[in-house]
């Protein structure tokens, strides 16, 4: 395996571990966090909130299979400037504001602080671009072989900037109240 494919299998290993250890970590600690998260969001929008979770876990595994399994990283170029490491920047800059959203929401919440609550916003608005960035990345990124594999890349990616870019960072910080 390309030394850059084994960078991203690391990243994800322990970027993954990271945000599901912020997530456990603070679900464990604070009783009712489930609710408190969800802050003024109305009950008719967490069910299509939920279902679109889903839609970005199933559209991260597609578009990192494609970068893992099918993508030559010796010969990826994107925009015939970049290389497949861009790709690992993008998900590091996924990963990390992903794994302080929780700790920073519950800094918000248990502070009443709308500066904890920018914090929290900055964070969400980093992950959505860095989804856009990898969106973006991903579209023009050649080889694209195969078609199939980068196709359901490309539509994954799309859930997955549904959620970070629309629906976190600007749905959940619109209705999200401390």
């Amino acid at each position: 395996m390309h030394t850059q494919k084994w960078l991203m299998l690391w990243i994800n290993l322990l970027g993954g571990a990271a945000v599901l250890g912020s997530y456990i970590q603070g679900l464990r600690s604070h009783a009712g966090a489930g609710q408190a998260l969800w802050g003024g969001v109305p009950e008719s929008v967490r069910t299509f909130y939920t279902a679109g979770m889903f839609v970005a876990a199933t559209g991260y595994f597609a578009f990192t299979y494609f970068l893992l399994f099918r993508l030559d990283a010796g010969a990826a170029r994107i925009c015939d400037r970049f290389g497949f490491g861009l790709f690992n920047a993008l998900y590091v800059a996924i990963l990390v504001p992903s794994a302080l959203w929780m700790p920073l929401t519950f800094q918000a919440l248990q502070r009443s602080s709308l500066g904890w609550l920018w914090l929290v916003r900055i964070v969400l608005a980093a992950v959505a671009c860095a989804s856009l960035g990898l969106l973006l990345a991903l579209l023009r990124v050649e080889p694209r072989q195969p078609q199939w594999a980068h196709g359901a890349a490309v539509l994954g990616c799309v859930g997955f900037c549904i959620q970070t870019g629309v629906l976190d960072a600007i749905v959940w910080t619109m209705l999200f109240r401390v």
